[in-house]
């Protein structure tokens, strides 16, 4: 039997043959697949309108306590920062000059008194006698008008009596308020005058307690024009609250209430001044403490929030969006913001109800590109009431880890798929 032999060449064509058809099929790249990307859908919904603003605590009611008679302070009856009464004593000035007054003038009453007696049985007899023409007629006038006179002196005796009872009772010094004492001006001995109006000491109630906060003349205007737009509402349920900050960071407990904002701006400043008043039961406030308000001047029920994951800015500072369009291709927006809420820019201007801004896959989506939306994995939007009762969670640290966990997902996923496709 004869067996050919096939030609070497013709082995090693045939071999290059089937090591090229081996590689061209592993060198074909899969189609691409359409990125998918969390989104938010955008709606109006109600946020508070708040503003931050500096400002120093203040007494409720501040009296100062003065001599009103002179004389020598006998003894001080209260402790010095000690809470007093209204009406309780607590300086007794040396009675006796104003009690041997006070008698004296009783003695001038008596005497006063005594002459009116006299002088009414006079004018009774000289008013029988002038109809008998037994005395003159001037008589008869003389005796009433000494009538007239001795009433006059009771009633200047009356006075006088008056006036010396309430200077007696000037020497027993009151609290004319109920609140806290600060130090006393004068000690045992010393001598007091009511022309001079003698510092004894100054009483502040301070529960409740005043917070004087200063306000920019042009914030003032912008919130007037909101709430003549009908952009915020002030009554009602949405009645202005303020909340405070402490010196040392923490919030106070009690929240407090607008009262009035000054008709006026200050010319060297450029401020009007906004009272608040907050209960102070356990006197954590003191007059004079610096504090920041932050005040919920109304609430916007149209206002449109993002995520803050959602929101990049560009080299100029303007912050952005991507946004999925009806085709599902994205779209780079220009967003004016005008404050944050929980975890959320408050958008101005950029944005429509309905949207669908992207907030999970931010870094796989470019502007003009087919995207897959679905519902981001996370709970947003956080417009709800459990994120405006979280500040903490608005740090910017906390608002990216969920954004920077998604992407490393997805940044392990691609090296893998390149690893099995270099493979």
């Amino acid at each position: 039997m004869r067996v050919e032999r096939v030609p070497f060449r013709l082995i090693t064509a045939a071999t290059a043959a089937v090591f090229l058809a081996a590689c061209g099929q592993k060198q074909s790249a899969p189609p691409p697949q359409t990125p998918e990307v969390g989104i938010v859908t955008v709606q109006p919904t109600s946020v508070p309108v708040t503003v931050d603003l500096p400002g120093r605590t203040n007494a409720y009611l501040v009296a100062q306590v003065r001599a009103r008679v002179d004389g020598i302070v006998l003894r001080r009856e209260f402790t010095e920062g000690a809470e007093v009464k209204a009406g309780q004593r607590l300086y007794k000035i040396d009675p006796a000059p104003y009690i041997a007054a006070l008698n004296n003038a009783k003695a001038t009453l008596a005497k006063a008194q005594a002459n009116v007696a006299s002088q009414n049985a006079l004018v009774s007899r000289y008013k029988i006698l002038v109809a008998a023409n037994a005395v003159s007629k001037q008589d008869y006038d003389n005796a009433v008008a000494a009538q007239g006179q001795a009433v006059a002196d009771v009633a200047a005796g009356k006075a006088s009596v008056d006036t010396a009872q309430i200077n007696l009772g000037y020497t027993d010094v009151v609290s004319p308020i109920t609140g806290r004492t600060g130090i006393s001006q004068v000690t045992p001995g010393a001598y007091v005058q009511a022309s001079q109006a003698t510092l004894l000491t100054t009483i502040q109630q301070l529960d409740p307690i005043y917070v004087d906060l200063t306000q920019s003349s042009v914030e003032g205007l912008k919130l007037r024009r909101q709430i003549q737009e009908g952009r915020l509402q002030t009554e009602g349920i949405h009645a202005a609250k303020v909340s405070l900050v402490l010196e040392d960071g923490r919030t106070y407990t009690e929240q407090g209430k607008l009262q009035f904002s000054d008709v006026s701006v200050d010319q060297s400043t450029g401020s009007v001044t906004v009272r608040a008043i907050f209960q102070n039961k356990d006197r954590v406030l003191l007059p004079g403490m610096f504090v920041r308000a932050r005040i919920q001047e109304g609430v916007n029920d149209h206002a449109l929030v993002v995520p803050q994951i959602g929101v990049t800015h560009d080299q100029k500072g303007t912050p952005t969006a991507l946004v999925v369009s009806k085709d599902d291709k994205v779209e780079l927006r220009q967003l004016v913001t005008s404050a944050t809420y929980g975890n959320n820019w408050v958008v101005d201007s950029g944005l429509n109800p309905g949207d669908r801004v992207i907030v999970n896959g931010v870094e796989k989506a470019k502007p003009g590109m087919q995207v897959k939306p679905v519902d981001a994995k996370f709970p947003y939007p956080a417009s709800d009431a459990q994120a405006a009762q979280a500040p903490a969670a608005s740090s910017a640290p906390g608002a990216a880890a969920p954004a920077s966990a998604n992407g490393a997902s997805g940044a392990s996923g691609a090296q893998a798929a390149s690893a099995a496709s270099g493979a």
